[in-house]
C-alpha cells in the first residue's frame, strides 16, 4: 500500500462541469472564469477577483499592480516555494528575506527590517497557517509598505475570525493540482480596489484594455473556463474538504504528540489551519526518518529542503548562509505527512505506526 503526500479530491460534479464546457465550444476565458472569479471573491470576502493561469502569475500580477518595479526592495520568508520570490524578480524587484517564526514557520514581523526601498511586503501563510496579520499589518501601516498575502496555500485559513486573503491591499492563491481547491493549474488575485483589479485584467491579458487595443506589454496568463469550471465546483466543497484534512490534522496531532524527538504542528488559538500540509519538526535523524517512511509507502517529504537565498540562482546575486538562522535549523527538521482528504482511517493509522517504528530506527 502506498499513501501518497496529495491526492486530488474530484468527483463527478467536476467532470460534468469541464463536459458542459467542452461541448459548449466556449473553451477560452469566458463566462464560467467570470462566474468563478465573483465566487470566489465573495467566498473570500473581497470586492474584486482576477483569475489567471497560476499561481505564480497571480503573484507576479498583483505585485505589478501595485507599481512594483526596478530598483525597489520587496521583504518576504526564505521558507517558501521559489515562486513567491521568483515574481518579485521578475518584476524587476530584490527580493529581501526576513528570518521566520520557530514554531508557526511564518514570517516573523519582529524580523523585518525596512530600507529606503523598501516597497512592499510579501507574507506567506505556509501549509495553510495563517501569518500573524495584526503584527504584520501594523509594520506596514507604520512603514507605508504594500501587503501581499501569498495564500497559495491558505484557501479557506481564518485569522481572528476573518478570511485570509482580506488583509492585503492584494492577496493571491494557487489552485495546482495538490492544492486544497484546485483547477489543475491556475490561480487568482483579489483585492478591494478596483483600480488594481482593473489593472491586473490588463496584465494578464497581453496588456490590452480591449480588443486589439494594447496599452502595455504584457502576457497571456488567463484562465481557461476549463479550469474555472473545475473550480466553481471545487468551491462548494472546499468547507467540507478542509474540515476533513483538520480532522485528520487531529488524529495525527493526538497520536504522535507524546514521542519523544517529535513537535506536531502548533497552531495558536486565535487562527484557523487548513493543513495544506501537515508538517511536524524532527529533532534527530529526518531524513533517515524520511527514508524509512518512503520505503514503508508513507508518501512524506520535505517542504522545504533550504532556504530560498541558498538556490543557486540567489547564491549569484550575493545571498549567503547565516541570513535567517532560524529558517536554517527549520530546513533541517521539517517533514510532511499525508493529511490529505481522500485518507481512510487504516491509512492515517499505517502513517501513525510507521512514524512511530521510524523514529525508534
Amino acid at each position: 500500500m502506498v499513501i501518497p503526500i496529495a491526492k486530488p479530491a474530484i468527483g463527478e460534479e467536476e467532470i460534468r462541469a469541464v463536459t458542459e464546457v467542452l461541448k459548449s465550444g466556449n473553451l477560452a476565458q469566458g463566462k464560467k472564469v467570470e462566474q468563478f472569479e465573483n465566487d470566489f471573491s465573495r467566498y473570500v470576502g473581497t470586492k474584486f477577483a482576477a483569475a489567471v493561469s497560476s499561481g505564480t502569475s497571480a503573484l507576479q500580477i498583483g505585485l505589478q499592480s501595485l507599481g512594483i518595479q526596478k530598483g525597489d526592495e520587496v521583504i518576504t520568508s526564505p521558507f517558501t516555494f521559489a515562486a513567491t520570490a521568483n515574481a518579485i524578480i521578475h518584476c524587476g524587484a530584490r527580493p529581501v528575506f526576513a528570518d521566520i517564526d520557530s514554531k508557526t514557520f511564518n514570517l516573523d514581523p519582529e524580523k523585518i527590517k525596512v530600507s529606503q526601498r523598501t516597497k512592499a511586503v510579501v507574507c506567506v501563510h505556509l501549509y495553510g497557517q495563517p501569518c500573524e496579520m495584526d503584527s504584520l499589518t501594523k509594520v506596514c501601516r507604520d512603514n507605508k509598505l504594500k501587503l501581499v498575502e501569498d495564500a497559495a496555500q491558505a484557501v479557506g485559513a481564518e485569522y481572528r475570525g476573518r478570511k485570509i486573503g482580506t488583509f492585503g491591499t492584494v492577496s493571491t492563491f494557487s489552485f495546482y493540482a495538490t492544492k486544497n481547491l484546485t483547477t489543475g493549474e491556475g490561480g487568482m488575485i483579489l483585492t478591494s480596489q478596483k483600480d488594481i483589479a482593473e489593472k491586473s485584467k490588463i496584465i494578464r491579458n497581453q496588456g490590452q484594455t480591449e480588443q486589439y487595443r494594447h496599452e502595455i506589454i504584457s502576457y497571456n496568463f488567463r484562465m481557461t473556463d476549463i479550469q474555472a469550471a473545475i473550480g466553481i465546483e471545487q468551491l462548494k466543497k472546499v468547507e467540507y474538504l478542509n474540515k476533513k484534512r483538520a480532522e485528520n490534522a487531529r488524529f495525527l496531532t493526538d497520536s504522535l504528540s507524546s514521542l519523544n524527538g517529535i513537535e506536531t504542528p502548533f497552531v495558536p488559538r486565535h487562527v484557523k489551519h487548513v493543513y495544506h500540509q501537515y508538517t511536524i519538526k524532527v529533532q534527530k535523524g529526518r531524513d533517515s526518518l524520511l527514508n524509512f517512511l518512503n520505503n514503508h509507502g508513507i508518501g512524506a517529504r520535505i517542504y522545504y529542503p533550504q532556504p530560498l537565498y541558498l538556490q543557486p540562482p540567489y547564491v549569484k546575486m550575493g545571498f549567503k548562509k547565516g541570513l535567517c538562522p532560524v529558517t536554517e535549523e527549520i530546513c533541517r527538521q521539517v517533514l510532511s505527512l499525508p493529511v490529505h482528504p481522500l485518507l481512510s482511517q487504516k491509512e492515517l493509522e499505517e502513517i501513525v505506526k510507521n512514524v512511530k517504528d521510524g523514529i525508534r530506527v
